[in-house]
């Protein structure tokens, strides 16, 4: 109460009133200012998970375009981080001498290659003092750190973050290697938690999680297509139905972490006895769904460990 009479006091034009009001309503308190991140970041690949990174922490006004770089054997890929205003090249090498964290986004396969060639055309502009950040399925830490240690004062961190960071609701995964400092550890929780949730873990866990939180969502964009797919058979337009389909997963998906409840439990609520969900939970059983969904957790943890050796 004495919270609340002084809130009432507050103007509602007023800045502190609307912070305090979001505080309530979200169960976080939120602050007036972002503490901007002022070193450069590289990105040496374009792909899709830089992009969605980048764009999540700039969004939310960590950084500006001015301080990135981004690197790409394919100028016409460039385009688009031209347009935005980052700074763009097809050598790897000026990535890795101008920025001050480095996020290693190309295939797996092609890393060695791709550093090999940094340190070739590095001798005369030495690089050092860089944060290696791995965004690579399966190259571990100690690979990671054998193959920047020629490097003077790099550290390396792996994350293994997932797509939905782009709208702010992902999941990563970070483990550091063993130089990685209390500010890096920093700066890189700060660039994870604006893109969803984050979280440190041992790296003998990452590829389990990385088969769940990086390889999840195209399971679930599956299941999501799915369930559009039936209403479309069912006689209703396309446009409705996905939009149905997805708002379906995304509220059952808060009644999981929000109540706490266990799945069982929470399925079991919206069965009721003879009804139609039941009968359509029989059908997905019988089609083998929970099995399907436990071997394609399997598959992509198996290749990551595959990918490592």
């Amino acid at each position: 109460m004495i919270l609340f009479d002084a809130l009432i006091k507050i103007p509602k034009n007023n800045n502190v009133f609307q912070c305090f009001k979001n505080a309530l309503n979200s169960k976080t308190f939120c602050t007036t200012t972002t503490i901007k991140i002022k070193k450069k970041i590289g990105f040496i690949g374009d792909g899709n998970m830089a992009k969605a990174l980048c764009k999540s922490i700039e969004r939310r006004g960590l950084i500006n375009y001015s301080q990135v770089y981004v690197s790409s054997p394919y100028i016409k890929n460039l385009n688009v981080w031209k347009e935005l205003g980052a700074n763009i090249t097809t050598d790897n090498t000026e990535v890795a001498q101008k920025s001050d964290i480095v996020f290693l986004a190309v295939k797996p396969h092609m890393l060695s290659e791709i550093l090999d060639k940094i340190i070739k055309d590095a001798t005369a502009s030495p690089i050092s003092n860089k944060l290696f950040v791995s965004i690579l399925a399966g190259i571990t830490l100690r690979e990671l750190e054998e193959k920047t240690k020629v490097f003077q004062g790099s550290r390396v961190i792996r994350v293994m973050p997932n797509t939905p960071v782009v709208v702010g609701e992902g999941y990563t995964a970070y483990c550091p290697g063993q130089n990685v400092t209390e500010e890096d550890l920093s700066i890189i929780k700060s660039i994870l938690e604006v893109t969803g949730s984050c979280q440190l873990l041992p790296e003998k866990m990452i590829n389990a999680v990385g088969a769940i939180s990086s390889s999840g969502p195209a399971f679930v964009y599956l299941f999501i297509e799915a369930l559009s797919d039936g209403g479309v058979r069912m006689g209703l337009h396309r446009e409705m139905s996905t939009k149905i389909a997805a708002q379906t997963v995304m509220g059952a998906a808060k009644m999981v972490l929000e109540t706490s409840k266990h799945m069982g439990t929470l399925k079991d609520e919206v069965c009721s006895a003879g009804g139609t969900t039941i009968a359509g939970v029989h059908e997905l059983e019988k089609g083998g769904v929970r099995g399907s969904v436990m071997n394609a957790v399997e598959a992509a943890a198996k290749r990551a460990d595959e990918l490592a050796k």
